[in-house]
């Protein structure tokens, strides 16, 4: 910390406050818990005297607190604060913070606990955490699998900077949230004022030229390279780095299925789809970028492919089993290695670039035909396929920038193929349990101003949300964003699995498929109407477009809007 003129009289509410501004943090997302006094009266008297402070946002669930978080972190990159209530707050967000791990979003998640359990001096912590909410080893413990770190504030006076390490360490690849418990105690406790000096954003790391050539040389003898990424589009600037590698050594690019975000331009005649398959046994040369898990099953290894992991943490910390079966690994900034590649695309095998482009015009050829073909037989179709959905979606999305945030299961590749984002930052798969759609979408819509958000979601992970606390968000805080829910009326997923793990069971045979049943939830549209949100609930192909088109028409007049498509499958 650094020595500036005392401010006497504050106490440990203050210093998170003050570490918040160190750490550049626009927002403060809290669900509310009883240890929070201390930073609410911070707050309080900074609003009343003018001082600086981080917005603050008063939600009513963590999951909404921690995926507004994440949502928010997705497309700035950069740490906010979550404030959660004791360890069960923090369980009972965990699934959202887990998520926020898995998508690589950099966050401080704090909580608190009671050392004293008021028989020591000072100021009583109440009977509650004596009798239910503590936790043996303390809440740093239970948080610390789903976390990048986890440890416990154990002084007042080292408050600030545990906060600042937290989110340096949060913010340096592999970016990802880090926890923190703040006793009560604390947090009560005064606090001398001296500040925490500001953080500033990590240092990049780059491959050297010993590196990077080597695997120049192996992608210019490569006759037939193909690219497979999952995250590149999480990293600045990595989107367009891809795009410019990719177009400079005209290599396809795979976005597996396991792809979390938009990565490179679904519409480029480079995109080779989303089925690394058809590569495994043609391959000569694979490139990783950011890729956690290209194979599956992870021992599934292509016939005769070398494999260049390009990836600043190739080795994720948090991925219990990972198989990548490099070759070599290039390990700096995954953007500047991409361009420094680049440069180097010279000097190349005319025949084989023009043969491998030859193919790849002619897949990208069959692909286009292959969407054109399945929107045209869904626009004929007796009921609403979900193909009508994503492609009506398209159009009318067309030029307006939007942002798509996709929380559907068995229709997220329907999603993906006929969404066809074609932006940075324009698409991202929520991660982790099911249950966290629209608060990731509301944090992305806090992020980018006037950009449309849609989240898309199927009837299952609906009803998983927090939906009134997320309905009360959007209100709240201006946040409108459009909801369109694929509504097949079940648990298509499990359903599918069970017929796939028992096809000639006692289910098959006597038609009972438990666990998977949704017809018995009222019109899920119907939930937002006591929140004067724009409703509609649709099952007819025609009237889709008309219904979508007067959502989005609320939506840019500031009222969120949902629209619940029963669909045929």
């Amino acid at each position: 910390m650094t020595d500036t003129k005392n401010t006497p009289g504050v106490d440990g509410g203050d210093a998170v406050v003050s570490a918040f501004n160190a750490v550049g943090a626009d927002y403060i997302f809290c669900s509310s818990g009883s240890e929070w006094a201390p930073v609410w009266e911070s707050l309080a008297r900074r609003h009343r005297d003018g001082e600086p402070a981080p917005e603050y946002l008063d939600l009513t669930h963590e999951t909404v607190a921690v995926g507004m978080a994440t949502g928010y972190g997705l497309v700035t990159r950069r740490p906010q604060g979550v404030l959660l209530h004791a360890a069960p707050g923090l369980l009972q967000g965990s699934m959202a913070v887990h998520g926020a791990l898995l998508a690589g979003v950099p966050m401080v998640v704090t909580s608190s606990e009671s050392t004293t359990y008021g028989d020591g001096p000072g100021q009583d912590p109440g009977g509650q955490w004596y009798r239910n909410l503590s936790i043996v080893g303390g809440p740093h413990q239970i948080a610390q699998p789903f976390t990048k770190w986890s440890t416990e504030a154990a002084s007042v006076h080292t408050l600030p900077t545990m906060i600042t390490r937290a989110a340096e360490l949060a913010w340096r690849a592999p970016a990802g949230p880090a926890y923190l418990n703040i006793p009560l105690e604390i947090l009560l406790e005064e606090w001398d004022g001296r500040q925490a000096k500001p953080i500033v954003p990590p240092g990049s790391t780059h491959s050297s030229p010993e590196e990077v050539d080597p695997v120049a040389q192996m992608i210019r003898e490569a006759k037939n390279p193909v690219i497979v990424t999952e995250t590149a589009g999480r990293e600045a600037g990595g989107f367009e780095a891809l795009v410019a590698f990719a177009e400079a050594w005209n290599i396809p690019v795979v976005e597996p299925d396991s792809a979390v975000c938009g990565n490179f331009p679904r519409t480029h005649p480079l995109h080779a789809g989303s089925d690394i398959g058809p590569w495994m046994d043609e391959a000569d040369l694979i490139l990783l970028v950011n890729c956690r898990a290209p194979f599956y099953p992870p021992s599934r290894r292509p016939s005769k492919a070398q494999i260049v992991v390009i990836d600043e943490v190739p080795q994720r910390p948090h991925v219990v089993y990972q198989v990548l079966f490099a070759d070599r690994y290039l390990e700096g900034n995954v953007a500047n290695t991409l361009r420094q590649l680049a440069k180097r695309a010279k000097d190349l095998d005319t025949a084989a670039v023009t043969a491998r482009r030859a193919a790849q015009d002619e897949r990208h050829a069959d692909e286009q035909a292959a969407i054109a073909a399945a929107e045209a037989k869904a626009a004929q179709a007796e009921g609403i396929d979900p193909v009508l959905v994503a492609a009506t979606l398209r159009k009318l999305l067309d030029g307006q920038d939007a942002i798509v945030v996709d929380e559907t299961i068995t229709h997220s590749r329907v999603v993906k193929r006929h969404a066809l984002t074609s932006d940075p930052d324009s698409y991202f798969y929520v991660q982790g349990g099911l249950g966290q759609g629209m608060a990731v979408a509301l944090g992305v819509k806090l992020a980018a101003g006037d950009r449309p958000v849609v989240l898309t979601i199927g009837d299952g992970a609906f009803t998983y949300n927090p939906v009134i606390q997320s309905y009360d968000a959007a209100n709240a805080y201006g946040l409108p964003v459009l909801i369109v829910v694929f509504n097949n009326r079940v648990y298509k997923s499990m359903n599918l699995n069970h017929r796939r793990f028992y096809p000639d069971g006692a289910a098959a045979d006597t038609g009972e498929w438990l666990g998977t049943d949704l017809h018995r939830l009222p019109r899920l549209a119907q939930f937002a109407e006591p929140f004067g949100m724009h409703t509609e609930t649709v099952d007819a192909p025609d009237a889709l477009a008309p219904a979508l088109e007067r959502a989005l028409k609320a939506v840019a007049e500031g009222t969120t809007a949902v629209v619940d498509v029963l669909v045929t499958r």
